[in-house]
């Protein structure tokens, strides 16, 4: 199993915030491209992944939402049908979902909560897990030492908030795809890959 988290500083924290132009609406459109980086193989749904949306857009931030879809048992009672054209729609119902104070499973293995994408990021390294934060300056990917179970934040196009950042590093072993700046979905992309590679060695 490996986790991600992705930070957005604008995509919406209330569904009535999400507008029919995506790009409009605090770059939600990273955020789906994202969830089907994380979960979509040709012709079938990734099991080894569990997403964590970490939204600071208005009207209510923050909201975690977590992703770790069901995928045995009967549509519409023990899973939800997911597929690309309906990723908006989830995550558009999961926000109007949310209840104060509360954490609220909207569909099997979809989560909401308000809680900020660093308090993630901590109950999961006080967790044991490892944490690898998406960084140029960090050890190239290929060659650097993943644990089990990794996880793994990268933030949206503005990036991560430098204060919070600063803090995450403690947290975090700063790895690199490379030099170029690519999409936050692309880059899940490559990073399920390298994981994908280790695994199929037995190094992981």
């Amino acid at each position: 199993m490996r986790e991600f988290i992705y930070y957005s500083r604008t995509a919406p924290t209330s569904g009535s915030y999400v507008k029919q132009d995506l790009m409009k609406s605090g770059r939600l459109d990273i955020a789906i491209h994202s969830v089907i980086a994380a979960f979509f193989l040709s012709h079938k749904m990734r099991d080894d992944v569990k997403l964590h949306l970490c939204f600071a857009g208005m009207p209510d931030p923050p909201k975690h939402l977590e992703l770790k879809p069901v995928l045995e048992g009967q549509t519409g009672v023990d899973k939800i049908y997911l597929s690309k054209k309906n990723v908006e729609g989830v995550i558009k119902r999961m926000l109007y979902k949310y209840r104060e104070g509360e954490r609220t499973e909207v569909y099997p293995g979809y989560w909401i909560e308000k809680k900020g994408f660093l308090k993630v990021a901590e109950e999961l390294a006080n967790a044991g897990k490892s944490l690898y934060i998406l960084d140029s300056r960090g050890e190239d990917i290929r060659t650097a030492k993943i644990k089990k179970n990794p996880v793994f934040v990268l933030g949206d196009h503005r990036g991560l908030p430098s204060k919070e950042a600063k803090r995450l590093k403690k947290l975090c072993t700063p790895v690199s795809i490379g030099k170029k700046t690519y999409f936050a979905s692309q880059t899940i992309a490559i990073v399920n890959n390298e994981i994908d590679r280790r695994e199929e060695a037995g190094e992981l």
